[in-house]
């Protein structure tokens, strides 16, 4: 669970193998798995004055990145709104990378989350991980 100033909410567990990242400033939580070199973030921004679409919203997150390939783009339900996972394999500072971003807004907020992997391999072996992650997602926090 996380919670500060602008946002609270719940995530899913990532599973053996992944370390608790310090993210002061950059993300709300982030996770490194060594063996897959595997990184997994989450973020919140709220801000009731902004309403940018989502795919805006993933454009952003792929700032810094070159040679794009958006590989699969999908609208998918989540924590009763609609969200945009993107998956895409890209290069950053020239080093290749695999990434699925998804972001979704709900009551004024922005979450949004990332999985950024070399790619192939360490990317499947981290997906399912983050799948899980995402998927138990919820603003409802008790």
């Amino acid at each position: 669970m996380f919670r500060d100033a602008e946002a609270h909410y719940r995530i899913g567990d990532l599973g053996p193998g992944w370390s608790q990242l310090s993210v002061a400033g950059q993300n709300d939580l982030a996770w490194h798995n060594e063996s897959l070199g595997a990184i997994v973030q989450v973020n919140a921004t709220c801000d009731p004055s902004r309403d940018v679409p989502l795919t805006a919203l993933t454009n952003h997150l792929l700032i810094g990145f070159r040679e794009r390939e958006i590989v699969e783009q999908e609208f998918v339900p989540m924590d009763a709104r609609e969200a945009l996972r993107t998956h895409a394999v890209a290069t950053l500072d020239g080093v290749p990378r695999e990434l699925l971003f998804v972001v979704l807004k709900k009551d004024d907020c922005v979450y949004d989350f990332a999985l950024i992997t070399p790619p192939g391999t360490p990317f499947g072996g981290a997906q399912p991980a983050f799948e899980r992650f995402v998927s138990e997602f919820t603003t409802e926090v008790r």
